[in-house]
């Protein structure tokens, strides 16, 4: 076995023909995790001691992510190398430091553990909306939003 030796990919078309939506949507389960990723920071704020469950819970997401839903990677390469994913995350980055910048302009600062823990819960339910909006655009331009809903499916 010669490790240096350059592997090809096949050259054979994935036959794509029986799939349907229902195939490609990411589960609900998936939104969660990211929701909650999303609001980590102030999550950790909030609640010193919950950083080792975010780690375990981001560990978790990747493990499950590569191998339960690899039938599911044509979207999320779709996903990834679209630009409404890229305005998306910069978005939600924006937004993040925007909303504090401006709050503490305005002398209303989040300082509190019920703050941090609200903000928290906005930021996990921007980040489900934009995600569930993102893989119906994305399934949409892979020619499969037909007649499904473009809703989380529960696998």
């Amino acid at each position: 076995m010669n490790i240096f030796k350059k592997k090809t990919a096949p050259t054979e078309e994935l036959d794509t023909t029986g799939l349907v939506a229902a195939d490609y949507k990411l589960p609900v389960w998936f939104f969660g995790f990211e929701g909650v990723l999303a609001g980590a920071f102030d999550i950790i704020k909030a609640v010193h001691w919950a950083w080792p469950a975010l780690i375990v819970l981001l560990v978790v997401n990747i493990a499950v992510s590569l191998t339960m839903m690899r039938r599911r990677l044509r979207l999320a390469k779709a996903l990834w190398r679209g630009k409404e994913t890229r305005k998306i995350v910069i978005g939600l980055v924006a937004l993040r430091v925007g909303s504090h910048f401006v709050m503490a302009a305005l002398g209303l600062g989040i300082d509190t553990p019920l703050g941090h823990g609200l903000f928290a819960v906005v930021m996990a339910g921007v980040t489900i909306g934009l995600l569930a909006y993102t893989q119906h655009i994305a399934l949409r331009s892979l020619g499969l939003a037909g007649t499904a809903a473009a809703a989380p499916v529960a696998a």
